[in-house]
């Protein structure tokens, strides 16, 4: 049976792909959170349909977490291109207040993080990819992670120092920088199964952000507040707002957000293990 979340979520896609016509107020100006939101709720449910497990269903606390930290990735990734200045968006007019602005923007941040993991659980629960491997295992030193984690840096400081040249940089800057000290402490990452020759998940990965990066292109062309593209070289050929190059940044987006969430999430859970058992010491001396 079809999750009633996922009826919801088609109704709010209907409404706001109808409202792109109709622009009727508010609703018109705060199409992000509500497609995406939908987009969000019908995949779980098909998740739940197909495995019957999803992020709605079964692991509420860590589709709440990726919701916090999608905001602040995102938020770092503003702070970068006030640097690179690769996008811009026109929302001087559309919104009443500052604050209504700053909301809009918190809940549009915070659906980047599950969109992504949801169509990488989607793709995963069909197969696509289940016979794709490695002809050869692969050995990873720690000069390997080292000379990875140095691509990193560089990948980051680049675009800050030089942005009209190395600004495609930032798209895999920290998959470069957090993958291998997940690989290190043994959390989930992109190493590891390339290691073990699982092409499953990067390919998941790879695919659910291209296919999430048209439907925010696609959303984003007929909207009111939108995102507008300032891409040095690459500025042909566009498929809504962004160039066809543009879309191959999405690939390695996708692995980075991996990363990212799965350097934080083992990096939280590290943390509430420490305080339950300082709490527990506590508790037991007195």
């Amino acid at each position: 049976m079809f999750k009633w979340y996922g009826k919801l979520g088609i109704l709010l896609v209907l409404f706001a792909e109808i409202n792109f016509v109709l622009k009727i107020e508010p609703f018109a100006r705060w199409y992000f959170p509500i497609i995406w939101f939908g987009y969000i709720f019908i995949i779980d449910a098909i998740n739940y349909k197909i495995s019957k497990k999803s992020l709605l269903m079964t692991d509420k606390k860590h589709f709440f977490i990726m919701l916090i930290l999608s905001t602040f990735f995102w938020i770092t990734f503003e702070i970068i291109n006030q640097y690179i200045s690769n996008w811009q968006y026109n929302t001087v007019d559309v919104f009443k207040s500052n604050i209504e602005k700053g909301l809009f923007a918190l809940l549009s941040f915070s659906t980047v993080l599950p969109a992504i993991f949801e169509t990488y659980f989607l793709i995963q629960n069909t197969n696509l990819f289940n016979h794709r491997k490695l002809k050869h295992k692969h050995n990873i030193t720690k000069r390997f992670l080292h000379i990875m984690y140095l691509i990193g840096i560089i990948c980051l400081i680049s675009p800050i120092i030089f942005p009209k040249f190395t600004f495609p940089l930032v798209w895999a800057s920290f998959f470069f920088l957090l993958d291998p000290i997940n690989y290190l402490h043994k959390k989930p990452s992109i190493i590891s199964h390339l290691k073990d020759r699982n092409l499953k998940i990067p390919l998941s990965l790879m695919l659910a952000g291209l296919i999430t990066g048209f439907f925010w292109e696609f959303w984003n062309y007929y909207a009111i507040p939108k995102w507008f593209y300032n891409i040095p070289y690459v500025s042909f050929f566009k498929i809504f707002e962004m160039p066809i190059l543009g879309y191959l940044g999405y690939l390695p987006f996708a692995l980075e957000l991996y990363a990212m969430y799965y350097f934080f999430t083992q990096t939280l859970h590290d943390e509430e293990i420490k305080i339950f058992k300082l709490i527990k010491n506590k508790s037991s001396i007195n």
